[in-house]
């Protein structure tokens, strides 16, 4: 999972890169932001944290949600827009995975 930080990645040559997620566009000058780029840096986010939270590599939730793991990429880099039955697709694998997981159960205090 990915903690307000950086992700490390590890390209082509073998080396270790750092990846930092989007970041949130900022206000123009009347504190207004761009509606859009804010959506897709916000959802590249969110797609991020929940791909991690299932433990699933990029190349692995594309696989199965059926979908060009470079699609996943341009989506997470938040630079292009998904579209809805993309979104669906990858979110319903996420969920699946969620579902499939067992919870820990809260300890109780006596």
């Amino acid at each position: 999972m990915i903690e307000c930080g950086v992700r490390k990645s590890q390209c082509g040559t073998g080396e270790l890169v750092v990846i930092k997620p989007p970041s949130l566009p900022k206000p123009d000058k009347n504190a207004r932001y761009p509606a859009l780029e804010y959506a897709r840096v916000s959802l590249a986010r969110d797609l991020i944290r929940a791909r991690k939270s299932v433990g699933l590599s990029q190349q692995k939730l594309a696989d199965l949600a059926g979908v060009r793991q470079e699609t996943l990429s341009r989506i997470e880099t938040g630079k292009h827009t998904a579209t809805p039955r993309t979104v669906d697709k990858i979110m319903g694998v996420i969920e699946s995975r969620r579902q499939k997981r067992p919870r820990k159960k809260a300890s109780r205090l006596s």
